[in-house]
């Protein structure tokens, strides 16, 4: 069997140090390595040499990284483009995915194991891009060759149809494999945005968790299933190029001219992914997570079912995650307050109908946490006990503590929340798992 040829890599960038960095930490690897100090000199080695992948720093004399990689995509479109950036160079970042339809950009300085995991899995992508197109090709000549061969041959095309079937299947192995790729990349671009603040930590994941068991429970299809969970791993991704200052203080302590910052994030989430086929309709989604369903969210202040399904399950997930970890409010809430939050906000914030889903996941998630739940009156059901005396917003006490509910006294209280258009929080205590 013939050892593949090893991968040629050129790396571009002004500063001979950085070359040397890169030569050092990549040729043990056994790639080919060619190195120029320019954008031209760079073309001029992608004219006599074939290049598999290159990496090039955005900031750079004469030619920055954006133009250059534009060129490297139209004299070399199978050529894999990487940018080397710094958080201050966003909006050319942003710019160089638009032009240079870069795979990758990677922010200065890099993490030496993570730089070489990510050049190791784009050229691995990319063979697998390549070895898909051929086994497509090979599986469109079998099928021109089926098409053209004598219908008394049965036995030739039942030895043909046995060959077909095996490279089809090869083939679906290769596109689980890609997808597999698409997803793990998404994880890695989700890492990198909560490596930008302490408060990050660990909130796309949860959020993303939530999100998918709320899609599940309202019977959403497979597609928008994964596109909310693409959306929630990928939420926060607008605020990569926010200073430490904003990220590392929750939003209620924020000044007014902090807050504008932090609310463009939606809008700058959707530029950096929009141009990623795959993405689209998780960046729609991105952008309008933080629409409120009375239509006084941002940035576009959609209301009611005008914003995306997949938004309105997002809003409800992040915000219950962020009111847990503090990065909403100046202290966490325990996990009862924030559910007390969200139920008393249901119709104003929140669409009814994820908000009364959510309920229905988080009371089996937080039992052996609380031992009673605020419920509207909707949500309740006979022989619920009241663990709290209800009173009226004027002050008088509607039912007392330990008040076993029933059917005629549910269908009161859905009646007083209606006519005196005030939401009403019965808590009750939570029911024994049988």
């Amino acid at each position: 069997m013939n050892t593949p040829a090893p991968a040629t890599l050129l790396f571009v960038d002004d500063e001979p140090s950085i070359l040397s960095s890169l030569k050092r930490l990549f040729r043990p690897h056994g790639y080919r390595i060619f190195t120029a100090e320019g954008g031209q000199a760079g073309l001029e080695i992608l004219k006599n040499e074939h290049i598999d992948l290159v990496i090039s720093d955005m900031r750079m004399p004469v030619m920055d990284g954006a133009h250059f990689l534009e060129q490297v995509r139209l004299n070399s479109p199978e050529t894999i483009r990487i940018l080397l950036t710094g958080y201050a160079d966003m909006e050319s970042t942003i710019a160089a995915i638009n032009k240079g339809q870069i795979y990758r950009y990677i922010n200065k300085p890099w993490d030496d194991n993570e730089i070489v995991l990510i050049v190791r899995e784009a050229l691995e992508r990319r063979r697998l891009e390549q070895e898909n197109s051929r086994l497509n090709s090979v599986v469109e000549a079998q099928n021109a060759e089926l098409r053209a061969l004598n219908a008394g041959l049965e036995e030739k095309v039942a030895q043909r149809t046995a060959e077909l079937d095996k490279a089809l299947k090869f083939v679906k192995a290769a596109h689980t494999k890609l997808k597999t790729g698409f997803i793990n990349t998404v994880q890695a671009f989700s890492g990198l945005t909560e490596m930008r603040g302490k408060n990050l930590s660990g909130h796309a994941r949860r959020v993303a968790d939530h999100a998918r068991s709320l899609a599940k429970s309202l019977a959403l299809s497979d597609a928008e299933q994964q596109n909310i969970l693409f959306a929630s791993l990928l939420h926060d991704i607008g605020k990569i190029g926010l200073p430490d200052s904003i990220l590392d203080r929750p939003f209620s302590a924020l000044t007014p001219e902090e807050r504008a910052e932090m609310m463009r994030h939606p809008e700058r989430g959707q530029q950096a992914l929009m141009q990623i086929e795959q993405l689209k309709e998780a960046a729609l989604l991105i952008r309008h997570h933080h629409e409120l369903y009375d239509g006084s969210g941002y940035p576009d202040r959609l209301a009611g079912l005008a914003i995306p399904m997949g938004a309105r399950i997002l809003a409800v997930a992040n915000d219950y995650d962020s009111l847990t970890s503090g990065t909403l409010t100046q202290q966490p809430m325990k996990p009862k307050e924030a559910l007390a939050y969200l139920i008393e906000n249901r119709g104003k914030r929140y669409d009814p109908a994820v908000m009364d889903a959510y309920v229905v996941i988080l009371s089996g998630q937080l039992k052996n946490i609380i031992d009673e739940i605020p419920l509207r009156p909707a949500l309740l059901k006979p022989g619920m006990v009241l663990s709290r005396d209800l009173q009226h917003r004027d002050g008088y006490m509607l039912l007392a503590k330990g008040y076993v509910l029933d059917q005629p006294v549910i269908a009161q209280l859905i009646k007083v929340e209606v006519s005196e258009r005030y939401a009403v929080l019965v808590y009750v205590l939570q029911e024994e798992k049988t």
